[in-house]
């Protein structure tokens, strides 16, 4: 006997690509399902790495900042180690000035002048004193003229009158010391 297919095979033939296509359709929609969490992973993976690249980079600049901070503090501190030392050799250096102004006055004092004070101020220098005439001060300003140790004698005061001995003149003089090296000595 012979085999009659009572099921028409157009119905199972669609049926058949109605399931496949299903199939293509759920496998399409779960690989760009996965091919979108892998995507949205890789991202995320990728931003969380720089955050924590960025956050690495705050923490050393912090860190950076401190040093800098440090150097600002250590900076200032040789600068004001570098004045200290700048004045102490200015110190050294004019420590014997002070010796050649004191044999200075003593060798440019004529006879019968009198000094009752003597004031430095750097590199100014001011006498007050008595004298027994006024030629006697112009000899000790023109002695002040012609020293290597001191120049510009400026006459500030001449005074005679009450309350001095007669014939004595008091007189306020000021000068300036000079710089001098010893090879200028």
């Amino acid at each position: 006997m012979a085999k009659i297919n009572l099921v028409p095979w157009r119905e199972q033939s669609r049926k058949r690509r109605k399931k496949a296509f299903i199939l293509q359709l759920v496998a399409g929609v779960t690989v760009a399902v996965l091919i979108t969490a892998g995507w949205h992973l890789l991202n995320r993976g990728m931003i969380d790495n720089q955050l924590e690249r960025n956050a690495m980079l705050r923490k050393e600049m912090l860190l950076v900042d401190a040093r800098i901070a440090e150097i600002s503090r250590l900076d200032e501190i040789r600068d004001r180690l570098v004045a200290r030392m700048e004045q102490i050799h200015s110190l050294q250096s004019s420590r014997p000035e002070s010796v050649h102004l004191m044999d200075e006055l003593a060798f440019i004092m004529p006879q019968g002048v009198v000094l009752t004070s003597v004031k430095q101020n750097g590199r100014s220098v001011s006498l007050e004193g008595v004298a027994q005439s006024n030629a006697q001060i112009s000899a000790l300003m023109d002695k002040v003229d012609h020293s290597p140790w001191l120049t510009k004698p400026e006459l500030k005061l001449i005074s005679t009158g009450k309350g001095l001995e007669d014939g004595l003149s008091h007189f306020s003089l000021a000068m300036q010391q000079e710089n001098r090296t010893e090879e200028e000595r």
